[in-house]
């Protein structure tokens, strides 16, 4: 079989059969006599994929037919395999079983199964996929970009091309991005599944980085925003494993027929934005999807139609929204910070590990998978965003201590204090460090009494000590009780005379 695989390669490269019988070293005439075999046979170089050395010579060699044999009814075959792609519990036994109904003398099971494979050894790749409808979608990026113009400059970017085929019937997706970042590659994915009308059970990418985190053969790592798309959608990302090619057939499949049948024909065209490369991919790909296959009565969006548009699973009610993760620790105010804003979590749940889910309106944090809290997203300058249920009983009744309530306590406590008060919620740059003063002269309240804060804050005023520390001292050294608290400072003592002190004459300079 080695020496049928060379001839048939060699002769497929434009090697004459001379040539061929040298390199091989095979008579001319048996070079000829396989050439013409594989001809008869429908077959051509690079042979099917799966077509082994026992099939291959089956092909080439069929066993002749005995003369007046009687030939037994054979299924169609075609529709064999579409049956096949109906549902988990379609079998080839089941479907054998109904054609005996019909033709009782026809083929035992084994043989059945055998004239199956060889059928479908014969058929085009994307007809030889044995996935259920709906089962699974292929996704990966072309190799090749499309030129993207920049109108303003003249700069030539490249656009990268996001590719999705589903397993069962090969419909294709085709999308040009500006690049293979993350939100790139999940928005195209949802552009995807809108395309599909429906979500498949399982979605295969390649190990790209965008997608997988860490590649494993046995547990993968995902990154956190897919699987927060597959849990919007319902559906379970099952990356290809590493270095088996064969798992990503249909995509690689794909990928070739976009390149070949959508980019190839688009690349004397110039673009100057995503929306014109994708107006144009639109048209090729309604074009690709709608053709036969080659050799076959069918297109890929038939095929779609027949057995895998209703297997899907239906679209969200709402259109998944890009999300990031980070994972963070609860500070000990009970804040967690997020792109220089800060956002409360319950305070139990201080310096404990949190992750911080956002969107472009909300940001989420979550402890050990559960969500504990949610914010309206904030933008612009820094600042703490606090839900009071967050907040220790304490803090929360400090909180609500508002302007209007310490002024009115303030009243409550002298005339003095009032106007203290409201001079420190005038005068702060920051109304919250006014509040805290005033609620310091509430402590000092009831530290000392009303009466001596009130003599206090008066004194205060007087000598321009606007500040809870002034206030503060003058109760502490019981400068309210001595003369002058009232308002009236004492006089100032007469100043001393003494042989020492030169006086203010001494600095003036003689003319």
């Amino acid at each position: 079989m080695r020496k049928i695989n060379e001839v048939l390669r060699l002769t497929a490269q434009g090697m004459s059969r001379r040539q061929v019988s040298q390199s091989v070293g095979l008579a001319r005439s048996t070079v000829s006599d396989y050439v013409e075999r594989a001809r008869l046979a429908g077959l051509s170089w690079p042979l099917p994929e799966g077509l082994d050395g026992d099939l291959l010579e089956a092909k080439l060699f069929p066993a002749p037919v005995v003369p007046g044999s009687v030939s037994r009814p054979m299924p169609e075959w075609r529709e064999v395999h579409r049956e096949l792609k109906r549902g988990r519990h379609v079998t080839l036994l089941l479907l054998w079983l109904e054609f005996r109904t019909d033709h009782p003398d026809s083929l035992s099971y084994s043989q059945f199964c055998w004239h199956y494979r060889q059928w479908l050894g014969t058929q085009d790749l994307v007809m030889r996929f044995e996935y259920r409808g709906g089962e699974r979608l292929f996704v990966d990026y072309s190799g090749d970009t499309l030129p993207l113009i920049d109108p303003e400059t003249g700069e030539i970017d490249q656009a990268q091309v996001f590719v999705g085929a589903l397993g069962a019937s090969g419909l294709l997706y085709v999308e040009s991005s500006l690049g293979q970042d993350l939100q790139s590659w999940l928005d195209t994915h949802v552009h995807c599944f809108e395309f599909l009308g429906g979500v498949p059970e399982v979605v295969t990418p390649d190990n790209l980085r965008s997608g997988v985190t860490k590649a494993n053969w046995y547990e993968p790592e995902i990154n956190h925003s897919y699987l927060d798309l597959a849990n919007h959608y319902g559906t379970v990302i099952l990356p290809t494993r590493i270095a088996r090619p064969r798992d990503k057939a249909a995509a690689e499949n794909g990928v070739q027929v976009a390149e070949r049948h959508i980019l190839a024909p688009l690349r004397n065209q110039r673009f100057f934005s995503i929306e014109e490369q994708n107006r144009a991919i639109r048209w090729r790909l309604e074009e690709v999807n709608n053709r036969e296959f080659r050799g076959e009565p069918t297109s890929r969006r038939e095929l779609f139609e027949e057995i895998e548009k209703g297997a899907l699973k239906p679209l969200p009610a709402s259109r998944y929204e890009f999300a990031t993760w980070k994972q963070a620790k609860l500070n000990i105010d009970y804040h967690v910070e997020y792109e220089r804003h800060y956002y409360s979590a319950p305070y139990r749940l201080a310096r404990q590990p949190v992750e911080v889910r956002a969107t472009s309106k909300v940001v989420e944090i979550f402890h050990r998978g559960t969500r504990v809290a949610s914010h309206v997203r904030e933008y612009g300058r820094r600042r703490f965003i606090t839900d009071p249920q967050h907040m220790p009983a304490s803090h929360r009744a400090h909180l609500e201590w508002t302007p209007s309530r310490l002024v009115t306590w303030a009243g409550t406590a002298g005339p003095a204090v009032a106007e203290l008060a409201e001079t420190l919620m005038r005068t702060r740059s920051h109304p919250e460090q006014g509040y805290r003063a005033c609620l310091g002269l509430m402590h000092l309240e009831k530290k000392y009494s009303k009466e001596r804060l009130d003599a206090a804050c008066k004194r205060a005023l007087k000598i321009g000590g606007v500040s809870y520390r002034s206030v503060e001292s003058i109760l502490k050294n019981g400068l309210d009780r001595v003369p002058g608290s009232d308002g009236e400072l004492p006089a100032a003592p007469p100043p001393a005379d003494h042989e020492n002190l030169r006086g203010p004459d001494y600095y003036r300079l003689e003319a």
